[in-house]
């Protein structure tokens, strides 16, 4: 992985709102059946955020942990301040645990929908009404094509609704696709965020992918800017080719392909994630 210094330069209050820590497994070993990803340090990120410019994260559940939240709390409480969290919880979670979390800086409830899920549709409406009485929003990350069968049921839950990746379209498509239309339907509702990381999971060539991933980016910013994120991904745990890493400040520079207005790229780097957040 290449360690290029960006051309953009972050506002004050930059968040990268799409992180992974992956501790050894002697610590925190993953669930059944899970293959653990190679570790990842809380001191190389820090590296990270700070030749990009990043202040504050958002240290996102991974599937393989499975509802074992504590890499997430641990993630947090070394990073500081900084530092919020989506958490894995299923609908017989008690109310103490989710003040708990709360407490400690957790914001949304996690549903990896993708191939291999712990989690089944029909659980995702029980789970969002869990969590809607300590304000959590409800953090999805599926196959964007799908939207075309889903967006109906996460249109009808209660709660803010941030969607992974650009929507995370495993095949190419265009503005025209109707999984696309049914992603900006969700965004029109004015209850849905999208972070517009991860792009090179769901687009081919180079940065900044304006023929794939990049010009959906585009396009869901000219529609909302005010409700979209953005994220590093970091460290890069998926993609077409987990070998090839894609250089961190090259992902944070798309932003100056996919919008040319400085005060649009620092509300999706720091007034966006500070609403949604919570940051002070």
């Amino acid at each position: 992985m290449s360690s290029s210094h960006p051309r953009l330069q972050a506002p004050a209050g930059t968040c990268d709102c799409h992180v992974h820590i992956v501790y050894p497994t002697s610590r925190f070993p993953v669930a059944p059946g899970q293959e653990a990803f190679p570790e990842a340090s809380i001191v190389e990120y820090r590296a990270v955020a700070d030749r990009l410019g990043i202040e504050r994260c958002i240290m996102t559940q991974a599937p393989c942990y499975g509802t074992d939240n504590a890499w997430v709390l641990a993630a947090m409480e070394t990073f500081g301040p900084g530092a919020r969290g989506t958490a894995a919880v299923d609908a017989s979670v008690s109310g103490q645990e989710l003040d708990h979390l709360t407490a400690a800086g957790i914001r949304g409830a996690a549903l990896y929908m993708l191939s291999g899920s712990r989690f089944d549709w029909t659980d995702v409406p029980a789970i969002a009404a869990k969590v809607m009485p300590v304000g959590w929003h409800v953090h999805v990350q599926l196959n964007g094509v799908e939207l075309v069968e889903y967006a109906t049921l996460l249109e009808r839950l209660p709660n803010i609704l941030v969607l992974d990746h650009i929507g995370k379209f495993l095949e190419p498509v265009t503005t025209d696709h109707p999984g696309f239309k049914a992603l900006l339907r969700l965004v029109d509702t004015g209850r849905c965020y999208v972070k517009l990381s991860a792009p090179y999971e769901s687009a081919w060539g180079e940065p900044p992918y304006l023929e794939h991933s990049g010009a959906l980016a585009k396009a869901l910013i000219e529609v909302a800017p005010e409700r979209m994120l953005w994220g590093s991904n970091w460290p890069h745990l998926g993609g077409p080719d987990p070998a090839a890493k894609p250089d961190d400040g090259d992902l944070l520079d798309t932003l100056l392909h996919w919008t040319d207005s400085p005060p649009v790229r620092d509300m999706i780097l720091s007034e966006n994630p500070a609403r949604l957040y919570g940051f002070g």
